[in-house]
């Protein structure tokens, strides 16, 4: 029986590089992401994925469901930050996208695909977190909020798959250099690269790397939570420069 991986958010950054540290440990691919047609350089199969529409989420797994009738990894990568408004100036809009996105993707995808997931003899829910699941820091309210609830989602899920062949993974990066700062700051390219001035941060590969040291570990054994950070960052608001 072949593996067969899942990745959410897969089109840039970490999930693309957790695409392809998989395929080279052997998994079969299905990857999603709103942008589609940067999924073309990936191996394996990609469909469409917008994490924050029901009637997405129910056509990818519908394709994930024809091309193999068990899962055995599902990566739930995809996930982002919207500005760094001080609560007292929060935009609603980017908070709904960031808990849609953040939690309730996670929430409905891993829902959609625990049927397939049972199916296979040993699986493994790898959710993308962030040290901001943990720490908090001025303007990161919306952000830091939904990664908190994300950790709740994986504890809770941990605790409700217990007795059954399904291990659960949080991944918990720092400063990670992907298009995530672009993302958050609205395309302002000059804004985003002044994030990781003077430092050097983490690749996708370093991640994707630590992805892969926690599925390949043998059945009996599950990473509840792995956290990574650059050398340089000690925590979300201290970091040493050049």
């Amino acid at each position: 029986m072949s593996k067969v991986a899942v990745i959410t958010g897969a089109s840039s950054g970490i999930g693309a590089a957790t695409a392809r540290a998989l395929s080279e440990l052997g998994y079969e691919l299905v990857t999603g992401a709103r942008r589609k047609d940067r999924l073309t350089d990936l191996p394996g199969a990609a469909f469409a994925l917008d994490v924050r529409r029901p009637a997405s989420i129910a056509r990818f797994v519908a394709g994930v469901a024809k091309r193999a009738d068990h899962v055995d990894l599902l990566v739930n990568n995809a996930g982002l930050a919207l500005g760094l408004e001080p609560l007292a100036e929060a935009v609603d809009e980017k908070w709904i996208q960031m808990w849609e996105t953040n939690v309730l993707g996670v929430m409905r995808v891993t829902r959609a695909l625990l049927p397939l997931l049972r199916q296979a003899p040993h699986a493994h829910v790898v959710n993308i977190g962030s040290t901001a699941s943990f720490e908090t820091y001025p303007g990161g309210g919306g952000y830091t909020a939904s990664k908190h609830g994300l950790r709740a989602v994986s504890r809770t899920l941990r605790l409700e798959l217990l007795g059954e062949p399904i291990r659960v993974t949080e991944i918990d990066p720092g400063m990670v250099e992907t298009e995530f700062s672009l993302v958050r700051f609205g395309g302002d390219a000059a804004r985003a690269k002044e994030v990781y001035r003077g430092m050097q941060p983490l690749t996708p590969e370093d991640v994707a790397e630590c992805i892969a040291f926690c599925v390949t570990r043998p059945p009996h054994v599950d990473v509840d939570e792995m956290v990574i950070r650059a050398l340089r960052q000690a925590n979300s608001t201290t970091v040493f420069r050049d």
